[in-house]
């Protein structure tokens, strides 16, 4: 079964496991004994049928997703009837358990969120407690102001008691007299101490005189003190009432927080699962790919930034290796240290086209490269700058980049030229540090890997390789013959001319792979070294000499990447690569003699 382990692998075989409700996945059969690489539980595994891939089917647990694609229909088929059968058979028992430990942390988080609510409340309530305190005292006050009262009313009643004894008493002790019998019936009573006892009577009634309570001052007392614990109450009252607002108010604050929060989780879960299928094969290059335009430009842009950071590291670290290290001297291609100007150049004349004569420059490919060279011979050294198909993207002092956009069934296949001139050194230099393979890691960063597939002639070779992925972009790879050339002049007066032509071709050593897209490509770099006299007869020095490079690209990237991603692409890269390898030229020739 194929599995799709990342962006920059894709689909690779891997060994897959089915038992007691885990799919287990080995990197082969043989691996098994080592142990799984990754497994998932199917409990509460969802299981996806892809829309347009009859052979694949995606299997996801939360943020975890596992991209397979079976051989053919059927045996996707196979796979999703057993997994249900497995499912099926185990059964949900740990729900239950799950589903109870989560309300248990629930209560407990809310019984400590309650406690910590209700101690910042007390803190906030300090006026209520004051209010409360002197409601107390009040009481306190009250109730002292009641006993007294009720003492008083006590007294009262025992005055009003004994005031009753009393009285019949004095009735008695006056039937007891002989009174005077009035003609009209009356009866005189003589007991002279009549007067006195009544006002002993009075006396004893007197407020002042029950325990020398002042009853009038109490009662202003009693009026004063359950004033005051209606006014506190009110106070209270309305504290409550703010208190109550209050509450309300950072209730509403809550319920529009909490509303926010529970928006942005969603949001956030949703994002998450997003990104978790973002390096999906879904997201990537693809007739039906979800990613947009917009997505995929910033996505090929930030990469291309972070490789561009990791290389300007590079150079950094080697430059500093390079300052520490002794450099050599002489010159590993040329045993001549200078050279005297005359007016002879340095090649016979002789008809156009003509490649320097080498027995064992003749292979089974000879026919193509000679067309190869004579097209751009013919078409690639003339001047676009006037022409309205062509246009000028980017211009930074010598150099000049023009693109013509051309488009096939969907395709961007931008014909690109490029002219540039270079200080202090020659078009055999350039050509040779272009063409040859063991400089190649050193100024070229957008390859993975390569390999010499096969060794045509001491000049042309066939090299298959890969370039560094760019996500979401699909990893491309190429396949090209590349062949060296040195072009004979009409007559003394051109240039000395080399040329490195790089066209795809086929071999059975390096048929195309489902890992990559195939690009085709047909580019040429053609290189004229001007000399200009030295003043009398010194050495012609590397101030003398300049190349004037032409570098012509025509690149079929093949796949779907957008039109505007890949125009974008090869204006920021083009000029990028030509300056940095010119200046590796120059740097790898600096101090070393010249050769032509």
């Amino acid at each position: 079964k194929r599995s799709w382990t990342n962006y920059i692998h894709g689909w690779q075989d891997r060994w897959v496991v089915l038992k007691n409700n885990t799919l287990s996945y080995y990197k082969s059969q043989d691996e098994t004994e080592y142990g799984c690489r990754g497994s998932l539980c199917l409990t509460k595994a969802v299981i996806t049928l892809h829309e347009f891939d009859e052979c694949r089917l995606d299997i996801s647990v939360n943020d975890s997703v596992w991209y397979l694609r079976a051989q053919d229909p059927d045996h996707r088929h196979q796979w999703i009837d057993s997994i249900e059968l497995h499912r099926a058979d185990s059964g949900y028992g740990s729900e239950s358990s799950l589903r109870r430990h989560g309300s248990m942390l629930s209560l407990t988080s809310a019984t400590s969120g309650y406690s910590a609510t209700s101690t910042s409340s007390f803190k906030k309530g300090y006026s209520l407690r004051e209010k409360l305190a002197e409601m107390e005292t009040f009481r306190d006050i009250l109730c002292r102001q009641v006993d007294t009262l009720q003492k008083y009313f006590d007294s009262c009643a025992d005055a009003v008691s004994k005031d009753e004894l009393q009285r019949d008493k004095i009735v008695e002790d006056d039937e007891d007299d002989f009174p005077n019998t009035r003609t009209d019936g009356e009866y005189l009573h003589h007991n002279n101490n009549n007067n006195g006892s009544k006002e002993k009577l009075f006396q004893a009634l007197s407020p002042k005189g029950i325990n020398g309570i002042d009853f009038k001052g109490e009662a202003i007392t009693f009026k004063a003190t359950t004033a005051g614990i209606l006014a506190t109450l009110s106070h209270c009252i309305d504290l409550m009432v703010k208190r109550e607002d209050n509450w309300q108010k950072r209730l509403d604050k809550e319920m529009e927080k909490r509303r926010r929060i529970e928006e942005g989780y969603k949001s956030a879960l949703n994002e998450l699962k997003k990104k978790s299928h973002f390096g999906g094969p879904d997201y990537e290059e693809g007739p039906n790919s979800l990613i947009n335009e917009d997505e995929f430009f910033d996505a090929v842009e930030a990469a291309l930034d972070r490789q561009d950071k990791i290389e300007e590291q590079s150079q950094t670290e080697k430059t500093r290796i390079q300052r520490s290290s002794p450099v050599p001297s002489g010159d590993a291609y040329s045993s001549t240290g200078s050279h005297r100007f005359s007016d002879k150049t340095h090649n016979q004349s002789a008809p156009a086209l003509i490649i320097r004569a080498s027995p064992h420059d003749v292979h089974r490919f000879s026919t193509e490269v000679e067309e190869m060279v004579q097209s751009h011979m013919t078409y690639s050294l003339q001047d676009v700058g006037g022409d309205a198909n062509w246009q000028l993207v980017v211009e930074e002092g010598e150099m000049k980049v023009y693109r013509r956009e051309v488009e096939e069934n969907g395709i961007v296949l931008d014909p690109l030229k490029a002219t540039h001139s270079v200080k202090g050194v020659t078009g055999h230099e350039v050509c040779h540090y272009f063409w040859d393979t063991a400089y190649r890691n050193d100024w070229e960063t957008t390859i993975e890997n390569f390999n010499v597939v096969e060794t045509l002639s001491d000049n042309a070779a066939i090299i298959y390789q890969t370039h560094k992925r760019v996500w979401p972009a699909s990893q491309r790879d190429v396949l090209y013959l590349s062949a060296m050339r040195k072009i004979m002049a009409n007559n003394e007066n051109d240039p000395d001319t080399w040329l490195v032509c790089n066209f795809s071709v086929d071999h059975d050593d390096a048929q195309p792979t489902n890992r990559c897209v195939r690009a085709k490509i047909n580019i040429a770099m053609i290189c004229q070294t001007l000399v200009s006299p030295p003043e009398g007869d010194k050495e012609i020095s590397r101030d003398n000499i300049l190349c004037k490079i032409t570098y012509v690209a025509n690149v079929n990237p093949g796949g779907w990447a957008p039109a505007s991603v890949l125009r974008a692409v090869a204006k920021r890269e083009y000029p990028k690569f030509l300056k940095r390898f010119t200046s590796y030229v120059q740097e790898k020739t600096a101090g070393k003699p010249i050769l032509f």
